[in-house]
């Protein structure tokens, strides 16, 4: 039993109760009304901030894309679809700034500058996903990007709103299940296919908003997914893992080196559904309430042992058991694990006008899931068994604007508890809390803007006794405190200039502390350290935004620096065994560490509309991202991602879209010791959308062809992609219908 349950227990039942005694749904916890938009046709894709739909909610105080401080991507309409994939990482890949863990393609989480797991904030509607993604890179994010309506992706003060452990970002995902308008004809309905060939990726995804009575709208949602196992664009296995096979003298371990095509053990099945009530005033409140269900079952891709000498002390079984290949080509010892994942969750959102005085608004948004997932061999083992429960809920507090001023106060409440069951547990029982008070104020004067942020948090993270980690305390309690200041100014019309300066401090996360053992699903070893101390650091941000009539720029140049930088890599075994005891591993070890860091980067993004022809217009784009991180002593962080450029070329008219594009991503040869270097490669895209008259606004039919030229591709910020390349050539088909 773990030793603080009933507070916790009893705060998230009481929580729970009251929003389901509310009976319906409520709030915005993102920033903004959205019942003052207008819907999203999907028609446009450009980043005119005199668009109301370039809008950044998440940023809680409205602010157009041009306006917000800090590096800022938002996805939606076309150019969603276009890039629209199974998991929530592999969407965002081609945003500014972002890469994914790719670890496989059923657990690929969003990785911001570099930074991942805990340091980023992945929200739905502004509440967070409730999952275990965070706590290692073989869970997948509990969020289906094919509900979404839009995605952002925000850096910079903001984004403390969200929790002091976002000093990487945040990313929000919209979805519309707590909706804030009132259908304009008593409906919405939306339908989207899609099909991939890389994978035999079948789904469709559907929602309904309907006005019942007065302004009460039941909302409904449901999706399904099935892939069968990713084609990729050529060998399996990295340089290095293909030369080791090849030297061996054991005839299977060489077969691994030819290795190619499907990569085995990453099919995917997936499904969810989601009910809801909402009542939406005329005076802009509105309350409502969610309640769904989702599941999916995805496979791990293998790390398969190519040195003999592993092969040899690792397996320590009968041959007839082991060194077979089987009917899917798992052969030498190398496990298939897959896992099948389940989440029960239910929202709320209330707004409150208040209509003058100091206060403008009051807003509430409520989250709980009940949330597990079990690591299950081919011949049915079960490795572990994971459980979380979870409820966070947000008190926001908008200020009136006064002459410039404006701003937002609040509070935040994060329970959780998780728990680990089966050979697997690797951590303990953890029930943990978080609170968070935080604000946000900006100072309008003209030309010139200044914003400021803060947030304090006490942490408190206790483990139960079921976990041997010798003498450390299992009880860690934790007070932390960030700020920002900035200020933007308008050097010429439609030209902004900002810089932002931030201290950030962050508590360990659980998974830092507490890991000690075997995880069959990562394939690794995890070690924590329980006497961390809190990470802190310090950054800076410049950004650039800037307009004309036929183009838009943004650019942002940031440094972080870290004392006490919590990060996790591959030593020698000799460090977990030191721990735990024994003489050899059956993973290789990954440790968490913490050193002093610095992080700095650059971002820039442009488009430009070179020609109009008749109705068509002709316009470029492209974006560039770098990263560079390091520890004391000059030594590489593992796993960043190196310098990327993507440019394409479009053609727009109001009954089609036609693109091209090329992506290509440097190679990476600054690695931490137990990397490996990640090779060069370019990726060429295309992709037709197709409006018919007269149903341009709610029919649209997109092909798209990615990878074209089959280019045999590894994103380096994945743990795990000497054994699993990204997709082959992949021809996409999206049909989306709206009424």
């Amino acid at each position: 039993m773990m030793k603080k349950t009933s507070l916790p227990a009893r705060a998230m039942r009481s929580v729970a109760l009251s929003a389901l005694l509310m009976g319906v749904s409520a709030l915005p916890a993102q920033a903004q009304d959205r019942a003052t938009q207008p819907p999203d046709t999907g028609a446009g894709h450009g980043h005119d901030a005199d668009h109301p739909e370039d809008i950044v909610i998440t940023a809680i105080i409205p602010r157009a894309h041009i306006d917000v401080l800090g590096g800022t991507s938002v996805l939606r309409g076309e150019e969603l679809v276009r890039d629209l994939r199974p998991s929530l990482g592999e969407t965002l890949a081609r945003q500014p700034g972002v890469s994914a863990t790719s670890f496989g393609p059923g657990a690929s989480r969003p990785i911001l500058r570099g930074f991942s797991g805990d340091r980023i904030r992945l929200l739905t509607d502004g509440i967070g996903s409730f999952d275990a993604s965070a706590t290692s890179v073989d869970h997948a994010v509990a969020i289906n990007p094919l509900l979404a309506e839009r995605i952002e992706v925000m850096h910079g003060p903001a984004a403390l709103l969200y929790g002091a452990s976002a000093v990487g970002g945040v990313v929000n995902v919209i979805d519309g299940r707590l909706p804030s308008r009132l259908p304009s004809d008593g409906f919405d309905l939306a339908l989207q296919g899609n099909y991939g060939s890389a994978a035999e990726e079948r789904s469709v995804a559907g929602k309904a908003d309907i006005v019942l009575t007065g302004g009460l709208v039941f909302h409904a949602d449901g999706s399904w997914m099935k892939t069968g196992d990713l084609r990729t664009g050529g060998h399996i296995l990295g340089p290095v893992q293909r030369a080791e096979a090849r030297e061996s003298d054991e005839a299977e371990i060489n077969e691994l080196a030819g290795l190619s095509g499907r990569l085995p053990n990453s099919a995917i099945e997936a499904w969810s559904y989601t009910g809801g009530l909402n009542y939406i005033g005329s005076d802009g409140g509105s309350i409502g309430f969610s309640l769904g269900r989702s599941h999916a079952t995805y496979g791990i891709p293998i790390r398969y042992i190519t040195h003999e000498e592993e092969h040899d002390h690792d397996h320590d079984h009968d041959d007839d058991d082991h060194d077979h290949e089987d009917e899917h080509g798992h052969e030498h010892g190398a496990e298939a694990v897959r896992i099948a994942m389940y989440q029960t969750r239910a929202d709320l959102r209330a707004v409150v006008p208040v209509g003058g005085g100091f206060l403008d608004q009051i807003r509430l948004r409520a989250g709980w899931a009940d949330y597990e997932h079990a690591e299950v061999e081919e011949e049915g083992d079960v490795h572990a068994r994971f459980f979380v429960e979870g409820l966070e809920s947000r008190l926001e507090l908008v200020q009136s604007r006064r002459g410039g001023w404006d701003g937002a106060i609040g509070a935040q409440l994060l329970l959780r508890k998780s728990r680990i069951e089966g050979e697997d547990k690797f951590l303990p029982a953890i029930d943990s809390s978080t609170f968070g008070l935080f604000t946000l104020q900006s100072l309008d004067m003209g030309p010139l803007r200044l914003e400021a942020g803060g947030r304090f948090e006490h942490v408190e993270i206790d483990g139960a006794e079921d976990l041997d980690i010798g003498s450390a305390a299992l009880t860690r309690k934790f007070d932390t405190f960030s700020g920002s200041l900035g200020a933007s100014y308008a050097i010429v019309p439609d030209w902004r200039v900002g810089v932002n300066l931030s201290r950030v401090e962050r508590a360990p996360s659980a998974e830092e502390l507490f890991a000690r053992g075997i995880h069959h699903g990562s394939q690794s070893f995890e070690l924590g350290d329980p006497d961390f101390s809190s990470e802190r650091g310090w950054g800076i941000e410049g950004t650039l935004h800037g307009r004309g009539t036929n183009f838009h720029v943004t650019a942002s140049a940031y440094y972080n620096h870290f004392d006490r930088f919590i990060y996790d890599d591959l030593v020698d075994d000799e460090v977990c065994l030191a721990a735990v005891g024994g003489d050899e591993l059956e993973f290789p070890c990954l440790a968490y560490q913490q050193d002093k860091a610095k992080y700095y980067g650059a971002e820039i993004s442009a488009d430009w509309t070179v020609a109009q022809l008749g109705s068509t217009a002709v316009k470029l784009d492209g974006l560039m991202d770098v990263t560079r991180a390091s520890l004391e002593g000059g030594r590489p962080v593992p796993r960043i991602p190196p310098l990327r450029l993507l440019g394409g070329v479009e053609l727009t008219n109001p009954a089609w879209t036609a693109r091209v594009e090329a992506e290509h991503s440097f190679k990476q040869d600054r690695v931490s010791e137990r990397e490996t270097p990640t090779a060069a490669f370019t990726l060429v895209n295309a992709s037709l959308g197709w409006r018919p008259a007269p149903f341009a606004d709610r029919v649209s039919l997109t092909l798209s062809a990615n990878n074209i030229f089959d280019v045999n591709a590894r994103r380096h910020a994945s743990l795990l992609k000497d054994y699993a390349p990204l997709a082959g050539r992949d021809v996409r088909i999206s049909l989306a219908v709206k009424l």
